[in-house]
């Protein structure tokens, strides 16, 4: 895979004017080739674990599974079959990106990696299209070209268990619940736009997961309606265990790699991945800044911590793991690194220590992976800051459940954003306080 990517280096050194910083331009053909490869590469491992007949039924029992929180698809169909939807689905992006003429940024890697993440537990071939769909309709009603919301459209299928939940898992009749549950996802869809640009002032941009907090929002609001018609979502938590082993070896097999492509492009050199690290997180595109290729070194170094900290806790690698461990990969090409990570997950694990919650159980370590979303506060406001950040997220993320009815699969951006939008005036106004008291004492 490396001697392939690094023939295409069409690349230009390029010398930045700030600090030591080198820069190294990588095509855009080459970025798309690399996302590319890392697809099939997911695609076809799925025949590592499994036959063609068990991934293909595994599918259907995918594709028909209600896939509310908490729904695994290692263990609803078989690791092959979760692998091989999580590999179609980042084709899909792939070439509704290209479709769009979209230019590949650090937000739309992240895209990528979180729906290739989720569709592991929650998103598949069958419960995405109908969001897409009311993202395009609200593109076309607002006269903009789709490219401009292709982001809130990927991250939008978050409330994709609104389709599969109403078209499988209330006891319609089946045509009946495909058709309400697509009308549905077309509304929820067409409502995304607006609601993130709205939203994203609440937290001022310090959760990543802006769109899981808007994602929230509107499972919220068809939780309510579903409450009020007398429907409720029974509690799920189907997971798989014993895999640690196979699964680890390929995973970071996955991030190795990720690590030497990425040196490869960066001129086989380490330039830039101090610089990256300064970065405080907050709304900052690292290939923009650093380049794609310590861009995706840092995508794996944060990929091997992640899995690392999943075996050391003594957790389970499965599909809901993964998919977070895929997350904090993604956004490692927007707003995540090693110094304001580790703040927020060692917030998390002093509220395990405290409190009757074990450490390995699924929801300290999603708590831990997903509260990264909070990263850039650790970076703006420091490690103090960013152990509190943690401490809050785990217990409002404890909380926020229920709301949603397990309908938003990225609960942790609503809870992210929640405590963000409580945190961040509170900072701030400390932060002032504190320089006007040094101008004080200059006067």
């Amino acid at each position: 895979m490396s001697s392939t990517i690094a023939k295409r280096l069409s690349d230009k050194k390029k010398s930045s004017s700030q600090g030591n910083r080198t820069n190294y331009e990588i095509s855009e053909k080459t970025k798309c080739t690399t996302m590319w490869v890392y697809a099939f590469i997911v695609l076809l491992s799925a025949f590592i674990f499994n036959t063609p007949y068990e991934i293909f039924n595994g599918l259907l029992k995918i594709a028909t599974d209600p896939s509310i929180l908490v729904s695994d698809y290692m263990e609803i169909a078989n690791i092959g079959a979760a692998l091989f939807n999580s590999g179609l689905l980042i084709i899909i992006c792939l070439l509704i990106i290209k479709k769009s003429g979209t230019k590949f940024s650090g937000l739309i890697i992240a895209a990528i990696l979180t729906v290739g993440g989720f569709a592991l537990f929650g998103k598949n071939i069958y419960n995405i299209w109908s969001i897409l769909l009311g993202v395009k309709l609200y593109s076309s009603f607002k006269g903009e070209k789709f490219s401009k919301n292709i982001v809130v459209a990927l991250f939008g299928t978050a409330i994709a268990p609104i389709i599969s939940q109403v078209s499988f898992g209330l006891g319609f009749p089946i045509i009946a619940g495909v058709i309400v549950g697509n009308l549905l996802g077309c509304f929820a869809g067409f409502i995304l736009p607006p609601l993130a640009q709205h939203f994203v002032k609440f937290h001022q941009g310090f959760n990543l997961y802006n769109m899981g907090f808007t994602a929230g929002v509107v499972g919220m609001l068809f939780m309510s309606v579903f409450r009020v018609l007398g429907i409720e979502n029974e509690k799920r938590m189907i997971l798989s265990s014993g895999n640690n082993e196979i699964l680890g070896i390929y995973l970071f097999a996955l991030f190795t790699t990720m690590i030497i492509v990425g040196f490869i492009m960066n001129n086989k050199t380490f330039d830039g991945l101090k610089d990256l690290l300064n970065h405080t997180g907050k709304g900052e595109d690292f290939i923009a800044t650093n380049g794609f290729g310590i861009t995706l070194v840092n995508m794996g170094m944060l990929g091997f911590a992640a899995t690392i900290y999943v075996l050391l806790a003594n957790g389970q690698l499965n599909g809901p793991t993964i998919g977070g461990i895929y997350t904090v990969a993604g956004f490692a090409g927007f707003g995540k690194h090693v110094k304001n990570t580790v703040p927020v997950m060692l917030g998390i694990v002093i509220v395990s220590m405290l409190t009757p919650w074990e450490i390995n159980s699924l929801g300290v370590l999603l708590a831990a992976l997903f509260g990264t979303t909070l990263a850039p506060i650790a970076g703006e406001f420091g490690w103090k800051s960013g152990i509190l950040a943690g401490f809050l997220h785990m217990a409002v993320v404890m909380n926020v459940g229920y709301l949603h009815g397990g309908m938003n699969l990225y609960n942790h951006g609503l809870a992210g954003g929640l405590v963000a939008g409580i945190l961040i005036p509170i900072l701030y106004s400390v932060r002032e306080n504190k320089q006007n008291k040094v101008k004080s004492s200059h006067a």
